[in-house]
């Protein structure tokens, strides 16, 4: 019941994933959510930001941007990116996903969807067909609030965390 709403990966953040061995099992794209997943909330993009995109493009990956917010906030954070973007989603329908595999011209099945929230980015990815890769949301150490959905999140991976088959199903990090 709750593995609608798995990830296929849970790391640290978007500069801990191996996007070399991605590229070598066959992923050629990859849909990335904003705030709170490359940014804080709200943020422009920053350097390292910048450069993690120049280095996946260079690669061979396509990118895109996938956001429940309006254009005008990414074409804000993107100012320095090439990257393709949908904003106002509506995450986690699975036509938000599809559609990006149909801008980035790639098949669903080589495409990861990279984002901070289960109940929106992970549950649309695994809706539409897509590998999903959850990454701590920015903040996640800070105790200020975060929403009632954040402690649901912490519920749903807590159960994750005790299902080992739906752990790790596209690789295991070896230096963890």
């Amino acid at each position: 019941m709750l593995e609608k709403f798995y990830p296929y990966e849970y790391v640290e953040d978007v500069f801990t994933i191996d996007y070399a061995k991605l590229y070598g099992m066959g992923y050629r794209a990859i849909i990335f959510d904003i705030d709170n997943t490359l940014v804080p909330h709200g943020a422009d993009s920053t350097d390292p930001i910048e450069e993690l995109f120049r280095n996946i493009h260079a690669a061979g990956f396509k990118t895109l941007l996938l956001s429940n917010n309006n254009e005008k906030r990414i074409l804000r954070f993107k100012k320095e990116i090439d990257t393709l973007y949908i904003s106002e989603a509506e995450k986690p329908s699975p036509d938000a996903f599809l559609k990006a595999a149909s801008l980035l011209q790639t098949d669903k099945n080589r495409i990861v969807v990279v984002g901070d929230q289960l109940f929106t980015d992970i549950y649309g990815a695994n809706k539409a067909g897509m590998a999903s890769i959850l990454v701590k949301y920015i903040g996640y150490y800070k105790k200020e609030w975060k929403g009632y959905t954040r402690y649901l999140e912490k519920v749903v991976l807590f159960l994750y965390s005790l299902n080992k088959k739906c752990q790790h199903r596209l690789y295991t990090n070896e230096s963890e």
